[in-house]
């Protein structure tokens, strides 16, 4: 199962953490495992490359992290609608294919 822990600061998203495999398929087949990565990808991708949002991206097998600079709070405000679209579409995943994929909510 993909675990999706989204961190909000204050109410305003301000990172993620994606762990584990889907589990819905095959290696190199797996549906949801490509959605997730894809989407992830695509919002760190545009955080960090096209916005210049300062974050830590940590990255490795079965697990991708985003953390917004605690120091720039004006950006995190900047960056928390394109983790709003992250999560909301982790939680369509979800809704889809609760057995692969769990989206959860922390406060720091």
């Amino acid at each position: 199962m993909t675990r999706s822990k989204f961190y909000s600061c204050s109410g305003v998203l301000c990172g993620f953490e994606l762990t584990g495999h889907a589990g819905a398929g095959a290696e190199g087949e797996d549906i949801v495992c490509a959605a997730v990565s894809s989407a992830a990808y695509l919002t760190v991708n545009t955080l960090t490359d096209v916005c210049h949002c300062p974050a830590a991206v940590e990255e490795r097998d079965a697990f991708l992290s985003l953390r917004l600079k605690a120091d720039c709070p004006d950006e995190a405000a900047r960056c928390a609608d394109l983790l709003e679209g992250l999560r909301l579409h982790l939680e369509g995943l979800a809704a889809q294919y609760p057995d692969h994929i769990r989206v959860t909510i922390t406060e720091v």
